[in-house]
């Protein structure tokens, strides 16, 4: 059978010559022999290389979010796409073992001609962080100057357009605003639920009277973080004090969003939750990758560095070390694990709830 395309060779598809063209050492340039600049180089062009498909994975996933309605196909995609990046990140971790085989010694060799170039300047990743959904006000101060004070004015450009633009997180936070909420047939869920934390919470501190190992300070402070969680959990049913805590800095997601991840998550096994749950999941992995990627880059600094300065006049592995908690995107999400309790404890759903969640919700009623 005749193909309906001309043949063409893995060379020239993948266009390997251009691409082997492309590493150039910049300490041969001044006379310097370092090895090990290659490995710097190829290891960072490829981190770029795969900042370019996460990218393309997350446009993906923002167009279909940006939809007025996500039906379940459409919510496979994304869970899958969702999936590739979290396997990239896998790779992009695995990464820095691979430069970690290059020796501090061997690093300051050629660290003098990289100045002022910087990781930092990474326009696809400040790309990523933004159509993630962090935003300018959470960010880390480089030197104390904004992020795009670092770039030129064509790529500045770029990053101020991008945080304009809709974010996952604002697609995510509108589409759990969607989600229809255990509220009808008579049957008060969120009601219920609130008895079910208030006995665990309950629970736990009758395990810390009862603990003969704490002595009097330890269960004490024991006891008040306890009410804390439980002063915050309250505050999730208080619009009012809600949007006062999310001022503060303590939520960032809408109050209609946070309970219907909540909801995702307790009843995650209904058939209808479960590509939903999948979803919030895959964004917390997306979350924890990173947080890990920073972290083992943070300490992968520390030992090529130990307390020096960065390339870009940062303050090296501390500057790093900071940004690896600032900058999470979904802490909502990860932070609702306060108050999950255990499958046995849940409501039980009436039968014909259990019928509505056993297929795919639609607003509209058969006629």
């Amino acid at each position: 059978m005749t193909k309906p395309y001309p043949p063409i060779g893995y060379s020239d598809y993948l266009k390997v010559d251009d691409l082997l063209q492309l590493q150039c050492p910049r300490a041969e340039q001044f006379g310097i022999s370092a090895h090990d600049e290659m490995l710097f180089i190829i290891v960072h062009q490829t981190y770029e290389l795969w900042f370019k498909q996460i990218l393309t994975e997350l446009d993906s996933v923002l167009r279909i979010f940006a939809r007025p309605k996500v039906d379940e196909n459409a919510l496979g995609t994304v869970v899958s796409r969702l999936g590739r990046i979290t396997e990239i990140q896998r790779v992009l971790i695995d990464q820095i073992s691979i430069l970690e085989t290059m020796t501090p010694l061997d690093f300051l060799e050629f660290r003098d001609a990289l100045f002022p170039a910087s990781g930092f300047q990474s326009i696809q990743f400040r790309l990523l962080e933004n159509k993630l959904g962090l935003p300018r006000a959470q960010r880390l101060p480089f030197n104390a100057q904004p992020y795009t004070a670092y770039v030129g004015e064509a790529e500045r450009a770029r990053l101020e357009q991008s945080e304009k633009d809709v974010s996952l997180f604002e697609c995510v936070e509108k589409w759990l605003e969607r989600t229809p909420f255990l509220e009808s047939d008579g049957f008060a869920f969120w009601e219920l639920y609130r008895k079910a934390v208030a006995r665990m919470f309950e629970s736990d501190r009758e395990l810390v009277r009862k603990n003969k190992v704490l002595n009097d300070e330890q269960r004490d402070k024991n006891l008040d973080g306890i009410s804390a969680n439980e002063d915050g959990f309250n505050a999730i049913f208080d619009e009012k004090r809600y949007n006062e805590l999310r001022d503060q800095g303590s939520w960032r997601m809408s109050l209609r969003a946070l309970h219907a991840a909540l909801l995702i998550n307790l009843y995650r096994d209904q058939p209808i939750l479960q590509l939903p749950f999948r979803v919030l999941v895959s964004l917390q992995d997306i979350d924890e990758n990173f947080t890990t990627w920073r972290y083992r880059h943070a300490l992968m600094v520390h030992r090529m560095l130990g307390s020096k300065v960065g390339t870009g006049g940062s303050s090296g592995h501390r500057y790093l070390r900071a940004a690896t908690d600032q900058h999470r995107v979904y802490g909502d999400l990860f932070n609702l694990a306060t108050f999950l309790i255990p499958r046995s404890a849940l409501p039980e759903l009436p039968k014909a709830m259990r019928e509505r969640l056993g297929f795919y919700y639609s607003d509209k009623k058969e006629g």
